[in-house]
């Protein structure tokens, strides 16, 4: 089994940042990819960021320019610095990953951008 843990996220200004991360224990084994999505009240959750193994990077389009996602191998874990945050970003962020073809999700983390 693997558990993943986020942290960082929080109560922001507009403008201001918040970094967050994802850790991952249990049996790892080649990850392939790692992703944060988000869901905000009442929508859908949506692909924020995804890094594969090669080192890949695909980010929505909403986000592009403010936020970065980057990995920790020796420590299984993905972080997402996010930058010049706006009222639009408050969402629940759930981190991801797949290994052997298995999706893992984290539990979500509040991030809360006022204005």
């Amino acid at each position: 089994q693997v558990q993943l843990v986020e942290s960082g996220g929080g109560l922001v200004q507009a403008g201001g940042s918040l970094r967050l991360s994802c850790a991952a224990s249990g049996s790892i084994f080649s990850i392939n990819v790692r992703a944060w999505y988000r869901q905000a009240p009442g929508k859908q959750r949506e692909l924020v960021a995804a890094i594969t193994s090669g080192g890949d990077t695909n980010y929505a389009d909403s986000v592009k320019g403010r936020f970065t996602i980057s990995r920790d191998n020796a420590r299984n874990t993905v972080l997402l610095q996010m930058n010049n945050l706006q009222p639009a970003d408050t969402a629940v962020y759930y981190c991801k990953i797949v290994t052997l073809g298995v999706t893992y999700w984290g539990q979500g983390t509040q991030v809360t951008v006022s204005s």
